[in-house]
C-alpha cells in the first residue's frame, strides 16, 4: 500500500536533551567533528542509517535510548561542553569584528544553489559548492552575511545507471519539515510570505525558510504553497530545471522575492539591514532592479537609484563561455515587468537595456542575465586570475574603447573549506588548530604519512566496494553475478581520482583516447594505476549521458573492472571520501574554459597530489612541488581531433614516465620518499592558498569594504549629482576629441624624457569632468601597446578662441626597444570606481595623431 500523503512525526525529546535540536538545526554540525561524534555515540547504528544527517536521526532514535540518555551523567556533560562550544562560537568576536575600519554592517549574498550538506541537497555542482564554502568560511571569519536562495522540493537529481551503462534521472521529493530547516514566522506566528506579481493579475507566493549555517542565515524561498496555482506552485520544483518561462521565473523570485525576503528576515530577527549586495553569477541579478524600485519609492529617479545601487553591488562571473549564461527572449521579459506585471512603477524598457547585448556580436533581441548583473555592478570579478582574464577579455565590447586588461573586472580566486572537505586524520596529522600546521606536518616522519596514505587509501577500497555493489543492483545484476567485486581496487596501488560534472569541455572521456595504451598502465604487473570515476550529465545533455555510457561500458569490461570504476550520483557525501582517498586529482578541461576548478583545491588539503591542464586555480599555482602540468594543444591551427589526441598522449607519457615512478620507487627505508616530500610540500605550502577562508577575507577586503564605503558615499544627494553628471557627460561626448598632439625633447634614449602637449576639445565640459592620459609602452609590429604605462596631463591653459583646451606632461623613456605612445581623454568624477566605468573613451583622430605615434626602433 503506497501512502496518499506523507509527514514527519518529530520526537518529543526529554528536557535534559532539548540542546540537540539546537545542535540539529545549526549546520556547523556539518564541518565540526566533536558534535558529529556526540550523535555517533547516542546509537551508533542508526547515526549510520541516517547517513550522518542529525534531524533524521533524532527521529530515529527509539524513546527508550533518548530517556537512557537523559540519565546519563556523562552523556549531559558532553552535551553540555558541544552546547556551550557553539554557543561561544556564535557569540564571541573572531576575525571580522576585529577589522579596523568600517566594514559593511551585513552583506546579501545570494546564489541560485548551496551546497552546504548532503542532508540538505540544494546543489549541482562547483557553484552550489562554492557558494556552501563561501557561507561556512564566512561563518567561521564573524561576516556578517546573509545567504539568499531557493528551496528546490526535488533538489538536484540523484543518479543511476541502467544496465547498459545509460544516465538514469530520479527526483525524491523533499519535506522542509525532514530538513534542517525552519520556517520565518511573523511576529503573529503566522509564516512570513513573498508575493511576486505575475502578468494578467495573477501571484506567485512563497514561503522563506531557514537554514542556520554557523552564524550565518540561509533564507530559501519555496512556491511550493497551497494559495498558489499549479504552475505557480512548480516554479521551485527543480534546480535548473523547465523552459525559459520556468528559469525566468525563478530568477525573478532569487533576485526580486530574495530581496524582499532579507528584508522580512531583517525587519522581524533585528538583523542589520546589508549594505553589500553580492549576486554569485547572473541567476539573481534582478535583485538590483527590485534595489531600484525601493529607491524609487523614496524618491529617486531610475538614473540616481541606478548609481546608488551599482555602489553597492558585487557580482561573480563563474562562466568563460557566453554558452554558459542565461539568455531570455526580450519579449518574454517585457511580458513579466510593468504595468499589469512585476515593478509596475519602473519603464520596461530601462528593465530591458540592462541586460541588451549592445555590443559587436551580441544578439539584441535577447536579454542577457550576465549583462545585467555587469551594468548593476559597480565591482566585478572572476574566480581566478586567468578566469578574471578571460571575463574581462569575454565581456569587453561592455567598455569599447578599452584595453581588456582595463575592463573594470578582477579576481578573487575560489577557496575550499578546510573542516568540511580535509579528512579529520589529515588534521589530526599536524593540528586542529591550523595556525600551527604546517610546523607540525613538516615535522612528522615521512612513515607516519606514508601510513596514513594508505589508511585513507584503503578506506576509498571500502567505499568504491560498497557503492560499486550497490550500483550493479540498481542495473539489475543478482548477488551471484557480484563476487568479483571483493577484488576491485588495492590499497597499495597508485589511485587517481577524476570527478566532476560532465559538460564537453571537462573531457571525461580523455582517458578512454587510447584504450590500448589506458589498459596496460592499469595492468601493469609490477606498477599498476588504479582509477575511481564520478560525474553527472545534465539531465537535458544528451551528448554528456553518451560520455558517461562510453566510460562505464569500459569499467564493465572484465579485464580492467577490478582497476577502473564509475560511480554513479556523485555528490558532497561522496566526496568526502573521495578526495582523501586518491593519490592524484586528475583534471583535463579544455583551456582555458575551467573558470576555477575547486575539486583538485580539495584534494589538496587531503595531501593528495594534482596532475591537471594549467587552467583554473591550477594555472596560477602550479609548481613542480606540488604535482604535475598537462600539457595543452591549444593552438589557432591544431583541430578538435588533434587536440584531444595530443594532450591525451601528454597526459599518458606523464602518467607513465613520471607519475608512476615517483610513487613506486623507493628510498633505502622502503619509503617513497619524493613521493611523500611532495605530499608534506602539498600539504603545507599549497594548502593554506587554496582556503576559502582566504578567499573570503579577499572579498571584504577587495570589494565588500570598498562597495560599502561607496554606497555609503551615494547618498540621495550625491546619487543625483553622479546621475546628473553622467548624463550631461554622455551627452556631450560626441564632442570631446584630441585636436593636436606633439612632442619636444631630445634624443630617444633609455633615461630621457619628452614634454607632451596636448590640445583638445571639450563640448560642454570643463577640466574638472576628465582626466587626459598619456598612455606610453612597448609596441609590437602592429603598434599595439603593451604593458602600458598611463600619466595623467596636467591643464596649461584654455579655453582658447575655439575653446579649446591645453594640457602637457613629461613623459620618460624607460624602457628600451620599440616604443609608442598615445594619448586619450576619459570622463573623471570623484565617485566612480574606475576609469572605465562610463564605458567612455576618446582616442586621437588619424590626422592629430601623426605625431604620436611610434618614437624608436
Amino acid at each position: 500500500m503506497k501512502a496518499i500523503r506523507r509527514f514527519t512525526v518529530r520526537p518529543v525529546l526529554p528536557e535534559p536533551l532539548t540542546p540537540l535540536h539546537e545542535l540539529a538545526h545549526n549546520l556547523r554540525w556539518s564541518w565540526h567533528p566533536g558534535t558529529r561524534d556526540l550523535f555517533r555515540s547516542m546509537d551508533p547504528a542508526r547515526w549510520a542509517a541516517s547517513d550522518g544527517d542529525p534531524v533524521r536521526f533524532l527521529g530515529a532514535v527509539a524513546p527508550a535510548r533518548l530517556a537512557e540518555l537523559a540519565a546519563d551523567e556523562a552523556f549531559l556533560r558532553s552535551l553540555g561542553e558541544a552546547t556551550e562550544d557553539l554557543r561561544s562560537y556564535l557569540e564571541g568576536d573572531r576575525w571580522y569584528q576585529e577589522q579596523n575600519g568600517s566594514l559593511p554592517a551585513a552583506v546579501g549574498y545570494f546564489s541560485p544553489e548551496f551546497g552546504i550538506t548532503a542532508a540538505l541537497p540544494q546543489y549541482s555542482g562547483g557553484l552550489g559548492i562554492l557558494a556552501g564554502d563561501h557561507l561556512k568560511a564566512a561563518s567561521d571569519l564573524g561576516v556578517p552575511l546573509i545567504g539568499v536562495g531557493l528551496l528546490y522540493r526535488h533538489g538536484y537529481f540523484r543518479q543511476s545507471l541502467s544496465r547498459d551503462g545509460w544516465q538514469q534521472e530520479h527526483y525524491p521529493v523533499l519535506d522542509p519539515h525532514e530538513l534542517p530547516l525552519t520556517p520565518l514566522r511573523e511576529s503573529d506566528g503566522t509564516d512570513c510570505r513573498i508575493a511576486l506579481a505575475l502578468p494578467g493579475g495573477g501571484r506567485l507566493l512563497a514561503r522563506v525558510w531557514q537554514a542556520q549555517v554557523g552564524r550565518v542565515p540561509l533564507l530559501l524561498l519555496d512556491s511550493d504553497v497551497e494559495e498558489n496555482g499549479p504552475g505557480a506552485r512548480d516554479v521551485t520544483d527543480r534546480l535548473y530545471g523547465g523552459g525559459s518561462e520556468h528559469r525566468l521565473l525563478q530568477e525573478m523570485l532569487l533576485g526580486i522575492g530574495g530581496v524582499r525576503a532579507v528584508r522580512a528576515y531583517c525587519r522581524l530577527a533585528g538583523h542589520p539591514e546589508p549594505e553589500v549586495f553580492h549576486t554569485n553569477e547572473g541567476h539573481a541579478g534582478f535583485l538590483g532592479v527590485e534595489r531600484i524600485q525601493e529607491l524609487a519609492g523614496r524618491g529617486l529617479d531610475f538614473d540616481s537609484a541606478l548609481e546608488a545601487v551599482r555602489a553597492g553591488t558585487v557580482f561573480t562571473t563563474h562562466t568563460p563561455v557566453p554558452a554558459g549564461i542565461d539568455r531570455f527572449d526580450r519579449e518574454l521579459v517585457a511580458r513579466h515587468f510593468g504595468p499589469g506585471a512585476e515593478l509596475p512603477g519602473i519603464d520596461v524598457g530601462r528593465v530591458l537595456a540592462l541586460g541588451t547585448e549592445t555590443y559587436a556580436g551580441g544578439d539584441p533581441s535577447l536579454f542577457n542575465m550576465a549583462v545585467m548583473g555587469l551594468r548593476l555592478a559597480q565591482r566585478a570579478n572572476g574566480v581566478s586570475t586567468l578566469h578574471g582574464r578571460v571575463s574581462r577579455e569575454m565581456f569587453s565590447g561592455l567598455w569599447p574603447g578599452f584595453d581588456p586588461e582595463e575592463v573594470p573586472i578582477t579576481s578573487v580566486t575560489n577557496g575550499v573549506h578546510a573542516p568540511t572537505w580535509t579528512a579529520p586524520e589529515v588534521l589530526r596529522l599536524g593540528s586542529r588548530d591550523l595556525d600551527d600546521y604546517e610546523a607540525v606536518v613538516t615535522g612528522t616522519p615521512g612513515r607516519d604519512i606514508w601510513e596514513l596514505r594508505r589508511e585513507l587509501r584503503g578506506r576509498l577500497v571500502e567505499e568504491v566496494r560498497r557503492r560499486l555493489a550497490a550500483s550493479w543492483r540498481q542495473r539489475g545484476a543478482g548477488t551471484a553475478e557480484l563476487g568479483w567485486i571483493d577484488g576491485v581496487l588495492d590499497p597499495d596501488v597508485l589511485t587517481i581520482g577524476f570527478a566532476r560534472r560532465v559538460p564537453s569541455y571537462k573531457r571525461l572521456t580523455l582517458m578512454l583516447r587510447d584504450p590500448d595504451r589506458l589498459t596496460r598502465l592499469l595492468l601493469d604487473p609490477e606498477r599498476p594505476v588504479q582509477i575511481v570515476v564520478a560525474g553527472k550529465a545534465h539531465p537535458a545533455d544528451d551528448s554528456g549521458k553518451r560520455l558517461v555510457q562510453e566510460l562505464v561500458r569500459f569499467t564493465d569490461d572484465p579485464r580492467v573492472r577490478h582497476r577502473i570504476v564509475f560511480l554513479p550520483d556523485y555528490g558532497m557525501a561522496m566526496a568526502r571520501n573521495l578526495y582523501p582517498g586518491c593519490d592524484i586529482w586528475l583534471n583535463n578541461p579544455l583551456r582555458p574554459l575551467e573558470a576555477c576548478g575547486t575539486s583538485g583545491m580539495k584534494a589538496a588539503l587531503n595531501g593528495c597530489l594534482n596532475l591537471s591542464v594549467l587552467d583554473g586555480w591550477w594555472d596560477e599555482w602550479f609548481t613542480p612541488d606540488f604535482g604535475w602540468a598537462i600539457p595543452t594543444a591549444d593552438g589557432s591551427g591544431t583541430d578538435e581531433e588533434r587536440r584531444d589526441d595530443l594532450e591525451a598522449a601528454a597526459l599518458y607519457d606523464l602518467v607513465e614516465r613520471r607519475v608512476v615512478p615517483r610513487f613506486y620507487e623507493r628510498g633505502p627505508d622502503g619509503l617513497p620518499d619524493r613521493w611523500i616530500e611532495m605530499v608534506r610540500r602539498t600539504l603545507t605550502q599549497l594548502g593554506p592558498k587554496v582556503l576559502a577562508g582566504r578567499m573570503v577575507r579577499e572579498y571584504v577586503e577587495k570589494l565588500y569594504a570598498p562597495a560599502a564605503h561607496a554606497a555609503r558615499a551615494l547618498t540621495p544627494d550625491a546619487a543625483r549629482e553622479l546621475a546628473r553628471w553622467k548624463s550631461r557627460v554622455r551627452a556631450a561626448w560626441p564632442g570631446v576629441a584630441v585636436d593636436h598632439v606633439e612632442a619636444a625633447g631630445g634624443t630617444a634614449e633609455l633615461g630621457a624624457s619628452l614634454v607632451l602637449r596636448v590640445r583638445v576639445a571639450l563640448d560642454e565640459l570643463g577640466p574638472e569632468d576628465v582626466e587626459v592620459q598619456a598612455v606610453a609602452g612597448r609596441v609590437d609590429s602592429g603598434d599595439r601597446i603593451a604593458d602600458a604605462t598611463r600619466v595623467a596631463l596636467k591643464p596649461s591653459g584654455g579655453p582658447d578662441l575655439d575653446g579649446r583646451w591645453s594640457y602637457e606632461g613629461p613623459l620618460s623613456l624607460d624602457r628600451t626597444g620599440p616604443f609608442g605612445y598615445t594619448v586619450r581623454i576619459l570622463p573623471a568624477h570623484r565617485l566612480l570606481a574606475s576609469a572605465a566605468e562610463t564605458g567612455l573613451v576618446t582616442v586621437p583622430s588619424e590626422s592629430a595623431s601623426e605625431a604620436a605615434g611610434v618614437l624608436l626602433r
